[in-house]
């Protein structure tokens, strides 16, 4: 065996000893977040507390153009996520809300709680996967693909999805393109749209 592969053999095994050195690493926020997240909480002050998570609970008032309320449970309000790459959010809806087109990092998974909702994908042939999706039903978003969710049920919908890491991120394309710092001009080129047709939505996202 070369020395190439003794090293990451013993590399290995070093990271996987590390890992299971502690049953658990809860974060603590209060400190600054490196690649692999918080630095763990003292095991002593450690308290069920730090598992549960009471951020979904209640209603959800949809509060923006798009129509939805999004209440993220990440890492840094849930500490108990810390170290496991998983993140989730609750999805809410008003009649006619969306989740407009946007893309992850990670791969996400969604179930449907209240409501019916058309969910669907584009993957890299612009081929469209879309469903209407009724409450029990889970959908698949694989990783980094363009996605979004349509209310088109007559009343409020909700949805709970589960990412498979602990900083997903989320860009959402049209506040992409018209709610920061991008010229019109430059977003009337990319987007083929007219000149009155980028300000009006430059408009919506208070950049005009």
């Amino acid at each position: 065996m070369g020395n190439l592969s003794i090293f990451f053999v013993f590399s290995f095994f070093a990271t996987l000893s590390h890992a299971i050195e502690l049953d658990f690493c809860v974060g603590d926020p209060s400190l600054p977040r490196g690649p692999q997240g918080y630095a763990c909480k003292d095991p002593a002050k450690v308290t069920i507390d730090d598992f549960v998570y009471t951020g979904f609970r209640g209603e959800k008032t949809p509060n923006n153009v798009f129509g939805n309320n999004v209440t993220l449970a990440f890492s840094n309000v849930f500490p108990a996520f810390n170290g496991l790459g998983i993140s989730m959010a609750r999805l809410d809806f008003a009649v006619g809300g969306v989740i407009p087109v946007h893309s992850h990092r990670t791969s996400e998974v969604l179930i449907l709680v209240k409501g019916s909702i058309i969910a669907g994908f584009i993957d890299t042939n612009n081929t469209a996967y879309y469903k209407r999706l009724e409450v029990g039903d889970v959908m698949v978003f694989p990783q980094a693909m363009l996605h979004f969710q349509i209310n088109v049920g007559k009343t409020p919908a909700t949805a709970y999805v589960s990412l498979n890491g602990a900083n997903p991120a989320l860009q959402l394309t049209p506040t992409a393109l018209f709610a920061g710092n991008l010229p019109a001009d430059i977003a009337q080129q990319i987007t083929l749209l007219s000149r009155g047709e980028v300000m009006r939505m430059k408009r919506i996202f208070g950049t005009a």
